[in-house]
């Protein structure tokens, strides 16, 4: 058996059967041939079982009945006995040294493939409470959601929320199980959150104003009995 006709396999049993869900343990009790052979030769960059490779290859409509271990809430994630594995980090460094670029410009349709790729595997790290993957994968995607905030109307809202931003990143990482792409998963829960957000103008103090006349620094006041600053003409 090889990968391929492993994946037919599991096609054609889920057409017979239509289970309403799937897992690993699903496929262990129903077709333990084939788990036997996912369990020896399909492993991730640090060893674990690539579900991920596996789920990525069925039948779309099957993708959406896996279920993944995976950390809806806050409260879990923050219960996680986590760790610090830089050999896990630099495992897929090495893998992919050659194609970390994509995060911030990627040439075509394999590189974006090649992104997720790199995204989920730094992620299934995170889920499992990795600290050095979890900032990893975070600056990454901040590259990507950067560009997009720039050049995309639909993200423009997220421009001056960087906490907000952070914060649901880390709980795209915590929640994703395998709904396909991870990157559209990310920006399809940036546009939705993004939309209550008010836009945030920014400039900078040292702003010429007033045909250059002035600077908007010199418009700003600040009560001597209160402390509160006020500003005028911004």
């Amino acid at each position: 058996m090889d990968f391929n006709q492993a994946i037919k396999a599991l096609n054609k049993l889920f057409s017979k059967q239509q289970p309403a869900k799937i897992s690993s343990l699903w496929i262990s009790k129903n077709a333990p041939h084939v788990y036997r052979f996912v369990w020896k030769n399909v492993r991730n960059e640090i060893g674990d079982i690539d579900w991920d490779k596996v789920t990525s290859n069925l039948k779309r409509k099957y993708q959406k009945r896996w279920t993944h271990r995976h950390l809806r809430t806050k409260r879990q994630w923050e219960s996680l006995p986590f760790y610090e594995d830089q050999n896990e980090v630099d495992a897929i460094i090495e893998k992919y040294k050659d194609k970390m670029y994509t995060f911030l410009a990627p040439a075509d349709y394999d590189d974006k493939i090649v992104r997720d790729a790199i995204s989920i595997a730094f992620v299934r790290i995170a889920q499992k409470g990795n600290t050095i993957a979890i900032k990893e994968i975070i600056a990454l995607l901040r590259y990507t959601v950067d560009l997009w905030i720039e050049y995309c109307y639909k993200l423009r809202s997220w421009k001056g929320y960087e906490s907000e931003l952070e914060e649901q990143i880390e709980a795209c990482i915590r929640r994703y199980r395998f709904t396909g792409s991870f990157i559209v998963y990310l920006f399809k829960t940036l546009e939705y959150r993004g939309r209550g957000l008010r836009f945030v103008y920014s400039y900078s103090l040292d702003e010429q104003m007033l045909l250059g006349e002035k600077r908007r620094i010199e418009n700003v006041v600040k009560d001597p009995e209160t402390g509160k600053i006020s500003y005028f003409n911004l």
